[in-house]
């Protein structure tokens, strides 16, 4: 069992077909989701996760019928289906089945609502490689839902990934519209130089992801000076280092950006282990 997905009030093994090719979010995507994490008994901010994926569903216009606290609730029901050390993917996702005025617009009121919890280990290894996507820039807020953790904002990531595998990279570095810093194609993004922590003020364009966040909180909190402010692209050159934050890798050291090596250093190495540190104080077992 590597998959258990709670949907029309029961839980399902696998994978589950649920979409019909005349649902609108099957053709035309309204579908947003969010992502937690849990592993070695502890589920890390899973509450805020829950919240989001409201807000989220709002934001796309729908009218979410589940409360943050009841999908709080069935994470921590859905997790205990899993060995108690399993390293999980918490994921809870809303979308639209019907149309409202005309097939494009969305009824708010068909929301669906399913919570999907998979087996998911968390990486290993020195670190990843970064390039520099040149094919694809981050949306500004008029064209794309970016308030919003939406899936269709997803096949852009997906094409630079693409763009960066081809080049000998793991991940890219986005840039905003205004050819500034946003973040990776799947991950927001800090950098060190001279002890102090720098990372892109969120502009729209991006999410301020919940890891990203609590990362800032943390590193706050034991004295390091955190910029939250506009980076240019040259910046990421002459950085002593640079390391990310997502759901899915939590803080991460960048060993290689374009064609320079970069070494975890102690900002980069505090910062994940303040993290990891208050990731096991948040027992959900």
């Amino acid at each position: 069992m590597d998959t258990q997905t709670y949907w029309n009030g029961q839980w399902h093994d696998g994978n589950p077909a649920i979409l019909g090719p005349r649902d609108h979010a099957f053709w035309l995507g309204s579908i947003v989701f969010d992502g937690g994490r849990a592993f070695d008994g502890c589920g890390p901010d899973l509450d805020l996760h829950a919240a989001r994926a409201v807000r989220s569903a709002r934001a796309m216009g729908l009218n979410p019928k589940q409360t943050p606290d009841e999908i709080f609730a069935l994470m921590l029901e859905g997790i205990k289906r899993f060995p108690p050390k399993a390293e999980l993917y918490v994921r809870p996702m809303f979308w639209a089945t019907q149309g409202g005025h005309g097939p494009i617009s969305i009824n708010g009121d068909s929301v669906q609502f399913l919570l999907c919890i998979y087996l998911s280990p968390l990486p290993t290894g020195p670190g990843t490689a970064l390039g520099l996507c040149r094919t694809i820039r981050r949306p500004t807020p008029e064209s794309a839902p970016t308030d919003a953790k939406a899936s269709c904002l997803y096949p852009n990531s997906a094409r630079g990934v693409a763009e960066m595998l081809a080049a000998g990279f793991n991940n890219g570095v986005v840039l905003d519209a205004m050819g500034n810093v946003a973040e990776t194609c799947s991950s927001n993004i800090f950098l060190a130089r001279n002890g102090v922590v720098v990372t892109p003020v969120p502009n729209g364009s991006f999410l301020a992801g919940i890891t990203r966040n609590r990362t800032i909180a943390l590193l706050r909190g034991a004295g390091v000076t955190v910029e939250e402010r506009t980076v240019r692209p040259d910046e990421l050159d002459s950085a002593d280092e640079i390391f990310t934050t997502g759901n899915a890798g939590k803080v991460q050291p960048v060993v290689r950006y374009l064609d320079r090596d970069l070494q975890p250093g102690p900002l980069t190495r505090k910062a994940a282990e303040l993290y990891m540190d208050y990731a096991r104080s948040q027992p959900i077992l």
